[in-house]
């Protein structure tokens, strides 16, 4: 198969993996910086320029797409799917799971445990915004943050209502969450790769850092799951529509309760963390679908045969 890796930066190591992982199962693999990918749009086929040359058609294509370029990097994704190239995530689903709010949402219409959650634009009351979500401590989030950055722990009220007040003097989107104190500073990563999840380590913020991320200095080990949080992590996946993804996960005292969902997560920590070879997993689901598709296009000529 000939697959593409849409990503800025192919020394990368998520990138690296999945190139090395891809020639190994015997694929053509290229790395495409996503941002040097310009579309000609004509009624009468869809193609992708790069750098002067039309690309030739992909079987597969796996985003990559940073949260900085969610706007362009999608309406990439979507020009590859318009050319006929399987995406292992869709443009739609990057760009669903990409809004906080908009996730948040979903998640709650299906029933998926969460923190409870406010979001306003100019609250008449910040105190009772606070007071909803439990009080203080709470969480406050800028909605275009990323790796922890535009995170903020809130002690007090009076320090939840400065921080709040002062985001929206800057017209900056927020969320306010309940801060899970059972956790402990830790959370649980969920791979999910098709309909299960294929790897998972829990997450500990350093000392004195109630965030966990890997890039803040947290650390990581192997963990496992409860059927029930498997199942939550594949069903977030699911209302996402996301192939591969992370689930990020909270042990509450009622269950877990998803934190985000991301559509483009690292392979070095939870590789590293698990010694799982991820990288394979996500061809072999690639393999597996084009295997699907082209099955089905055949069982559709096959049906259409002696018609007419």
């Amino acid at each position: 198969m000939k697959i593409a890796i849409l990503s800025r930066n192919k020394k990368l190591y998520s990138t690296r993996r999945l190139k090395e992982a891809g020639e190994a199962q015997g694929h053509q693999v290229d790395v495409i910086d996503t941002l040097h990918c310009y579309m000609d749009i004509t009624s009468d086929r869809s193609v992708v320029r790069y750098k002067g040359k039309e690309l030739p058609p992909y079987d597969a294509i796996i985003p990559r797409i940073g949260a900085s370029i969610s706007f362009y990097g999608t309406a990439v994704v979507r020009q590859f799917e318009m050319t006929g190239a399987f995406s292992v995530n869709e443009s739609v689903a990057i760009s669903r799971s990409r809004d906080k709010l908009r996730s948040m949402q979903l998640l709650s219409r299906k029933g998926i445990g969460l923190p409870r959650t406010g979001f306003a634009n100019r609250p008449d009351n910040v105190k009772d915004l606070i007071k909803n979500v439990g009080g203080a401590p709470c969480v406050i989030k800028l909605l275009e943050g990323t790796q922890g950055i535009g995170v903020v722990l809130a002690e007090t009220t009076k320090s939840a209502e400065a921080i709040v007040e002062a985001f929206m003097g800057l017209n900056a989107d927020i969320l306010i969450q309940e801060f899970i104190k059972e956790a402990g500073g830790a959370d649980i990563r969920c791979f999910v790769v098709g309909d299960r999840v294929v790897a998972a380590m829990k997450r500990q913020g350093g000392e004195g850092e109630f965030r966990s991320n890997l890039h803040r200095g947290g650390s990581a080990v192997l963990v496992k799951l409860t059927p029930e949080e498997r199942a939550t992590a594949v069903s977030a996946a699911n209302i996402m529509g996301l192939n591969v993804c992370g689930v990020d996960l909270l042990r509450a005292e009622r269950g877990p309760v998803v934190m985000e969902v991301n559509s483009s997560p690292g392979l070095a920590g939870i590789e590293a963390a698990t010694e799982k070879d991820v990288a394979t997993m996500i061809f072999k689901f690639i393999e597996k679908k084009f295997i699907e598709k082209n099955a089905n296009a055949k069982s559709n000529r096959n049906r259409t045969q002696g018609k007419g």
